[in-house]
């Protein structure tokens, strides 16, 4: 099964591990340097071969990166060659605007699977949602294109527009859908009121200043519930969460946990890395439920299985997307640079969910509300997704002396959505949950 991140959303390890791992590698004895060179030198005759007698003219950096591109990609569905072009958008992704649809891909069976539609983007309004199948980019199949050719011919300028042919799992005939390229937010932090005292605490992704968008929000939080008699309890919402930063998975858990182990890692031959919470004196030590879905990946799962495993929240939702690997950016000379595995993660009670994902305490499956036989594709999403946009840009909201709009709001937002609707059921349940002393 070959996995491709459209988004790349990667985890980032130390240099010290990296350094670590690679010193770990067994030396190659003189057979193995034998047989190493006897494929460098069959390689070099194939690529003198198709640089003279290929029937179109190809560049020999052309062929060497495509070269590189299919020895990563055979290895696993997360490591990958990156050009200069591409490791420059990867970096992007991560810390500056770009523009494009707004999906996480991955590829199985050579098909091009949706992981999750990032929120407040072009291909979540126009109703993409995970396991949906991309058949088809501007009428060229997927089945034909590398795993970089899919990201270059979906991204693009600002503006302008691409056509997908999309397989919804829960339909028997695609449907084709044109979106218009945009901007994609790098917004992760979002928040509500639920009822007094208890706030939806959404994270869309995990990137650069996730934890500190974190902590800021539930300052705001902590401010406003002082007249409430304090904060009774969180829904930590991480649905269709695709991932992103090892580290910051690491903070937003040490920001609900105090001590105990968060996640650990290790890779061939080198010695496992742990990494504990901390008792920052400003942790979140409310009542704490914890959504995901099949949507909710990597970093997502970090979180996820650290809150469970320290019992420190209730999962709520469906079985996660279950990347439990930890691929390492390292840059080469030439601006270039590769997306390797060099480590699997293990959550705290020693368990890898590698193919497997979070397993929730109760399990909730959405219920779509009810729509028009012709907008039954959209709901999901698109219900969601006018909540959030009243939320993030309805200004009047907030010069509003009373609660009557954002009330009605919120009551919209919980009879659209079951699982928020019952995760704040448990919550309010939930015993609060004191630091427990040695």
């Amino acid at each position: 099964m070959l996995r491709v991140v459209l988004l790349l959303f990667v985890s980032i390890l130390p240099l010290s591990f990296l350094s670590d791992w690679a010193c770990a590698k067994k030396t190659p004895t003189v057979e193995e340097n034998g047989d190493k060179y006897a494929s460098l030198r069959r390689f070099s005759q194939v690529l003198d071969l198709v640089g003279h007698h290929y029937v179109k003219d190809v560049t020999q950096k052309e062929l060497i990166n495509g070269a590189l591109k299919g020895m990563l990609q055979g290895l696993d569905p997360h490591s990958t060659f990156m050009s200069e072009e591409e490791y420059k958008e990867m970096q992007e992704t991560t810390s500056g605007e770009f523009f494009g649809v707004g999906i996480e891909i991955s590829m199985e069976n050579n098909q091009v699977i949706v992981v999750a539609p990032i929120e407040d983007t072009p291909a979540f309004r126009a109703g993409l949602k995970a396991g949906d199948i991309i058949m088809t980019i501007d009428g060229q199949s997927t089945q034909e294109l590398s795993l970089q050719d899919v990201v270059s011919r979906i991204r693009g300028p600002k503006g302008s527009e691409v056509e997908l042919t999309i397989m919804h799992n829960d339909d028997k005939t695609p449907q084709t859908v044109r979106i218009v390229r945009d901007a994609i937010p790098l917004i992760s932090v979002k928040t509500k009121k639920l009822e007094d005292g208890y706030y939806w605490v959404r994270l869309t992704r995990f990137s650069e200043r996730t934890t500190d968008d974190l902590k800021k929000a539930l300052k705001s939080i902590d401010k406003e519930c002082k007249a409430q008699g304090g904060l009774k309890g969180v829904v930590l919402d991480l649905r269709n969460n695709p991932g992103g930063l090892l580290d910051q998975a690491v903070s937003v858990a040490d920001t609900f946990l105090r001590r105990g182990k968060i996640v650990s890692i290790k890779g061939r031959g080198s010695k496992e890395r742990i990494y504990e919470a901390r008792n920052q004196g400003d942790d979140i030590d409310a009542p704490l439920v914890t959504l995901i879905n099949a949507g909710s990946a990597s970093a997502s799962e970090i979180v996820a299985g650290a809150l469970r495993d320290q019992k420190r929240a209730l999962i709520m939702g469906e079985r996660s997307f279950g990347k439990g690997s930890v691929q390492n950016i390292i840059p080469l000379t030439d601006g270039s640079g590769l997306k390797l595995t060099v480590a699997l993660y293990y959550t705290p009670n020693g368990s890898s969910i590698q193919a497997e994902g979070i397993v929730p305490d109760i399990e909730v499956v959405f219920e779509a509300p009810k729509t028009d036989d012709k907008d039954k594709n959209l709901s999901r999403f698109m219900l969601r997704e006018q909540d959030l946009n009243r939320h993030l840009e309805n200004q009047r909201d907030k010069k509003e002396k009373n609660g009557t709009n954002k009330n009605d709001d919120v009551k919209q937002q919980l009879s659209r959505d079951n699982q928020l609707r019952l995760a704040l059921q448990m919550v309010k349940a939930l015993p609060r949950i004191r630091d427990i002393k040695n």
